[in-house]
């Protein structure tokens, strides 16, 4: 009697299943998709002959910035210091005044429902417009200088640390509460002593979150008009010295890495 051996290769594989077709709503979407890109495209006349036909021209100035002036640091050491203060001092009083509007932003801290939602509201209006807005009303309002830059940071400041500062309210461990509220506490004794300790150590670091933040978009609304770095590199490009705005460039990067790295050692440290 002869015994069948098994195959070398196994059992048969069961058969993969079909890939389904893409569905036509899929279909129309990327068509829908592809015509409104189209479309903007167009209204805009968007193309890039003028890159290719203006290359010549913006070879000067790439070459300008391959050569750049480090002697120049030193007039740059001034608009340094007040950029890093403005962020130092628009932290400080954006995440303070934050902190408070975060506790109003909390159902956990704040038992009126109108208050609660009107709070909301007003954060979500604060959060609508950029930073570089709000230093163009400030430079209306008070004029181009390092006051605009900070009262454009700090309003920017309380929407950031206003709702993050709430979303870790929302999420405090409700044995604390129950003890403060068994024990008679009032409103604020009940957020000092039930919710403040649990939340110190996120609220410290995004306040060390937007104080890195600030540091890079005070570069952007001191070109706006609200002093600092930001107000030295449009007056080096208003007189083609690229070789400066170079040097200044390369120093930003300097700066920004050595604070975001020493900003995420302390956060670590912190939560």
């Amino acid at each position: 009697m002869t015994v069948a051996s098994p195959s070398a290769s196994g059992p048969a594989a069961p058969a993969r299943p079909r890939k389904p077709a893409p569905s036509r709503a899929l279909i129309l979407g990327l068509v829908a998709v592809v015509a409104i890109t189209a479309w903007a495209a167009w209204e805009i006349e968007f193309e890039l002959t003028s890159l290719f036909e203006n290359f010549s021209n913006g070879w000067v100035v790439i070459q300008d910035f391959l050569h750049p002036n480090w002697s120049y640091l030193g007039n740059a050491s001034t608009a340094w210091l007040e950029t890093i203060s403005i962020a130092v001092v628009a932290s400080f009083f954006g995440v303070a005044v934050g902190l408070v509007f975060a506790y109003m932003a909390s159902q956990v801290t704040n038992r009126s429902t109108r208050l609660y939602r009107f709070t909301k509201w007003f954060l979500a209006v604060l959060r609508s417009l950029p930073d570089v807005a709000y230093v163009l009303i400030f430079v209306a309002l008070v004029g181009v200088g390092s006051l605009a830059g900070i009262l454009a940071l700090f309003i920017f400041n309380i929407g950031i640390a206003a709702k993050l500062t709430a979303e870790t309210i929302d999420a405090v461990d409700a044995g604390p509460l129950e003890a403060a509220d068994a024990s008679g506490a009032g409103t604020f004794s009940r957020a000092r002593w039930a919710v403040q300790p649990q939340i110190l150590p996120n609220f410290l670091s995004y306040a060390l979150y937007i104080f890195e933040l600030n540091i890079r978009s005070s570069v952007v609304i001191g070109y706006a008009g609200g002093g600092g770095i930001g107000q030295l590199i449009q007056v080096q490009f208003a007189r083609f010295n690229y070789e400066n705005v170079s040097a200044i460039v390369i120093s930003m990067f300097v700066v920004v890495l050595l604070i975001d790295q020493l900003s995420q050692y302390l956060r670590r440290r912190l939560v």
